[in-house]
């Protein structure tokens, strides 16, 4: 009796890097409306000498971009650049370019406006889930940065790792997921993650230890308030370091 071979394992096809970085270039170009909405994108011929490569490549890539509603494909026209009401604004790619546009500034706004009010509800959940594993879990968090407090760098690591607890006893999935994917691309624009400072961290510090304090206590509405205040003020002093535009 022979062996039943075993199945091959399922092969996840990947683009391939060159495909990955002019996909990547074309997303900003289209976001920073170097193609506006309704323009269409140079020929293929002319996007390969562009960035040096072949037409096999512009092609994956221009898949790429037609999955994430960038891009559609229109017989006798090319291919059109859609209206941003189409695009998949939780793409990691396009949440870093639109972080980039002149506008960026409105949609960081609008981050913060999204986090104050899932991790607030998120907070409520989490003191009327509490037990006494996360509790401490909470509890030891908030102390680890008490101690950090002289060194904000460090602070601002242990600071996402707070929140991340607090989310994860909230059991609420989706939310975290979608706070997860979008402040990932965030943090890595200097207007968001902002100057760090001493004064600023201690601020940071006594907002979180009104989190903890509210969590712990099993309080939801005290709870949400608190991390509704914390996430809006610390966005208020961070955008109001920043220099206008000019």
């Amino acid at each position: 009796m022979t062996d039943t071979p075993a199945a091959e394992p399922m092969r996840i096809r990947r683009r391939p890097r060159l495909a990955e970085a002019v996909v990547e270039d074309l997303v900003n170009a289209i976001v920073t409306e170097t193609y506006p909405a309704g323009t269409a994108l140079p020929p293929e011929g002319m996007l390969g000498e562009m960035y040096g490569v072949s037409r096999t490549v512009i092609r994956e890539a221009t898949m790429a971009l037609t999955e994430k509603g960038l891009v559609v494909s229109q017989q006798g026209r090319g291919t059109i650049v859609r209206d941003a009401s189409a695009w998949g604004m939780l793409d990691p790619m396009i949440l870093a370019a639109l972080f980039k546009r002149e506008d960026g500034l409105a949609y960081l706004d609008n981050l913060s406006e999204i986090r104050s009010l899932l991790e607030g509800a998120m907070a409520a959940k989490a003191a009327e889930r509490r037990t006494p594993e996360t509790i401490a879990e909470l509890t030891s968090q908030t102390a680890k940065l008490q101690k950090l407090i002289p060194h904000p760098a460090a602070y601002v690591h242990e600071d996402i790792a707070f929140h991340d607890i607090i989310m994860r006893m909230s059991g609420d999935k989706l939310s975290k997921a979608v706070i997860d994917g979008v402040q990932a691309e965030a943090l890595r624009n200097h207007g968001y993650s902002g100057k760090l400072n001493v004064e600023h961290v201690r601020e940071t510090h006594a907002a979180h230890e009104a989190i903890c304090s509210a969590i712990v206590e099993g309080d939801p509405d005290r709870a949400c308030r608190a991390m509704r205040d914390h996430i809006e003020s610390s966005w208020a002093r961070r955008r109001a370091a920043r220099q206008p535009r000019r």
